[in-house]
């Protein structure tokens, strides 16, 4: 056990005391403690006991098991709660310990060997994910923040399941400039690059003035490209081009030029030309770059629409419906847009990564498992 796992197991303990003993919240101005609820605490002596008996080191699944119910109590006492208490955030200090300790203990599990990578490997992420919502929850309404300011998830969630029809269209408008301008933007990004390679001239003179392209501000560059494309999608691809052809542009001249001297002299010995050492050699060398530039630019591509959209656009649109809800004070449908945004951004890399595993099966990171 780590220095960590036993330092979060104490603090724990301590929170779970806390937790018993202090009033939890408010209801109908009359204040409560946790000791009147059985399930919370059964909850708490289940912690209090898995952590001691275990001499702070509790079993991976009870751990996973308490932090669970944790976020469940959570989520019971905040909805009907008029103001949070001590005990309420003392639970909630608790809650995420357990999940901190149980992401923990399961990743030490998986370095062991105790645990399959493949089938408990995204468990970790997931409860991370999970415990910040939940604490997202229950910060904004145990500490009744201003809608205004930050919706609590279950209300963007509300908002996003009665508005489909409107973020479909806003997404499938700003997706349009996106795949238009990643395809344009990577495939010239990679054409050139193969022309910058045969070319000592363009090496020395095209790459500094992409370097200097790339630092250009996005709001400088949108509204120009409106004024050239319109104010349909077109300009709005034109933006995501422009963001996603240097970074193509720069990784694949560094991944051909990956291979290694002896490699190359090896090709020649073998009578190869050019074209035949590049094919065979040189770009599955760069594989990894053109690979890493791709997964740089799904998300580029995807900011890149959504902020062009700020300036000039058909009423549709991610970045149009972000830029008009705000000024209506909307927030909860704009937090909606953004959820879709990310969905689709981590969907969109995703699917870059994994064919990147495919086609790269052979490099020494995605023999280790890392991408």
């Amino acid at each position: 056990m780590s220095r960590l796992q036993s330092i979060l197991a104490v603090a724990a303990l301590l929170f779970a005391v806390l937790t018993l003993v202090l009033p939890i919240g408010s209801f109908g101005g009359v204040p409560t403690a946790a000791a009147t609820s059985v399930p919370t605490v059964i909850f708490l002596v289940a912690t209090l006991a898995a952590i001691g008996a275990f001499r702070l080191r509790a079993p991976t699944l009870a751990t996973g098991l308490l932090a669970a119910v944790g976020c469940g109590l959570l989520i019971v006492w905040v909805e009907p709660m008029d103001k949070a208490l001590a005990g309420f955030w003392a639970l909630l200090v608790l809650t995420w310990l357990l999940c901190w300790l149980f992401a923990e203990q399961l990743s030490a599990d998986i370095r062991r060997g105790k645990a399959n990578d493949s089938l408990f490997g995204w468990l970790v992420p997931v409860a991370f994910g999970i415990a910040v919502l939940i604490a997202w929850e229950a910060i904004t309404r145990g500490a009744n923040v201003p809608q205004v300011l930050l919706p609590p998830p279950s209300m963007i969630w509300v908002r996003l399941t009665a508005s489909v029809p409107t973020l479909a269209a806003d997404f499938v408008q700003t997706f349009k400039a996106v795949i238009v301008g990643f395809t344009l933007g990577c495939g010239s990004g990679f054409v050139v690059a193969i022309l910058v390679d045969r070319s000592p001239f363009l090496k020395r003179g095209l790459l500094p003035i992409g370097n200097f392209v790339s630092a250009l501000p996005i709001i400088g560059i949108a509204p120009i490209m409106v004024m050239w494309f319109g104010f349909d999608w077109p300009s709005k691809a034109a933006v995501v081009v422009a963001m996603t052809f240097f970074p193509m542009l720069v990784n694949t001249v560094a991944g051909l030029n990956a291979s290694s001297s002896i490699e190359r002299d090896l090709m020649r010995t073998y009578a190869a030309n050019y074209w035949q050492t590049l094919l065979k050699l040189r770009l599955p060398a760069a594989g990894p770059f053109i690979f890493n530039a791709l997964k740089i630019n799904s998300t580029l591509a995807l900011i890149g629409a959504i902020v062009a959209e700020f300036f000039g656009t058909p009423i549709v649109g991610m970045g149009f419906r972000i830029s008009t809800e705000v000024g209506k004070l909307n927030i909860d449908l704009v937090w909606a847009e953004i959820a879709v945004a990310a969905v689709a951004g981590s969907a969109f890399y995703g699917v870059i990564a994994l064919i990147e595993r495919a086609v790269t099966f052979w490099h020494p990171s995605i023999r280790g498992g890392r991408t």
